[in-house]
């Protein structure tokens, strides 16, 4: 099954569903660590994950993802009724960063407040639930270029164990533009963060949001709404950083998923199976 990527999402499902009308439910994507699926549902009144409730658009497509360490035995309910997934394992690199200034590794005393500052800005941008599916889209790489960093790595800075990635780096030169992944509403646009540097977040709806730091310059504000492929930045290498690229980072309802997956929702490239 193939879909271009200017196709919405929806009429993609839809096209899927109607070959095999019995199934409760389709899902397109890997069924892995780190990945997002896209579904439709078509009979669904509820659909919940991890003991939380999943939006249905009024196409009843849906979105889940797994995170970086999720385990196997994973269970969708759908209209009360349990349908088990298998969620496959994946492999994580490990990355020896070195040049990073020490600050940035073992921060001071007088840093833990600009820590605890982005990490309630970051939090409360990606707190809320918009009812507008502008995820349907699709999906584009914001800026072209070597990728210097994948998704779930395990990083070692200055010889220091960090936690692993969350997200996908881009090496580019400064000024490179980067663009808006997907439709979506601004929710952070924020400059000189600890770690992120100037930062930008989007909210694609029903709980999904794409991340962009380490830019030199920030082109939106809060509250606008953007198209994809709109430039809203451009590649620095603010905050912690050896070099200049775009750190591109995705979360779904608070769990932080491989962003190079969301590509994979408006491409040829899906695999979709039923529940």
């Amino acid at each position: 099954m193939t879909c271009k990527p200017t196709y919405l999402i929806f009429s993609f499902l839809f096209s899927i569903i109607s070959i095999y009308p019995a199934a409760a439910a389709q899902l397109c994507g890997k069924l892995a660590q780190g990945e997002i699926l896209v579904g439709m549902a078509p009979e669904a009144e509820t659909i919940s994950f991890r003991g939380k409730t999943v939006a249905l658009t009024p196409q009843k497509t849906f979105l889940i993802a797994f995170g970086r360490d999720e385990l196997p035995g994973q269970t969708l309910i759908i209209n009360g009724k349990e349908r088990p997934l298998t969620v496959a394992p994946a492999k994580w690199d490990i990355q020896k960063l070195t040049g990073v200034p020490p600050r940035k590794v073992t921060p001071s005393e007088a840093d833990l407040a600009a820590i605890e500052h982005e990490s309630k800005s970051v939090r409360g941008a990606m707190a809320g639930e918009t009812p507008v599916p502008y995820w349907q889209a699709g999906f584009i790489r914001p800026v072209s270029g070597r990728i210097s960093g994948n998704f779930g790595g395990q990083r070692i800075m200055n010889g220091i164990k960090k936690n692993p990635h969350g997200g996908m780096d881009i090496a580019a030169p400064v000024g490179t533009p980067v663009a808006a992944a997907s439709d979506g509403r601004i929710v952070l646009a924020e400059p000189d963060l600890f770690y992120s540097g100037n930062v930008i977040i989007i909210d694609h709806g029903y709980s999904l949001f794409t991340i962009y730091a380490h830019l030199s310059e920030i082109g939106v504000v809060k509250g606008q709404t953007v198209k994809k492929g709109e430039i809203i930045g451009k590649v620095g290498k603010t905050g912690r950083v050896t070099g200049p690229h775009l750190h591109w980072g995705a979360s779904l309802a608070g769990t932080r998923f491989n962003p190079q997956s969301l590509l994979n929702i408006s491409t040829s490239d899906d695999f979709c199976f039923n529940l």
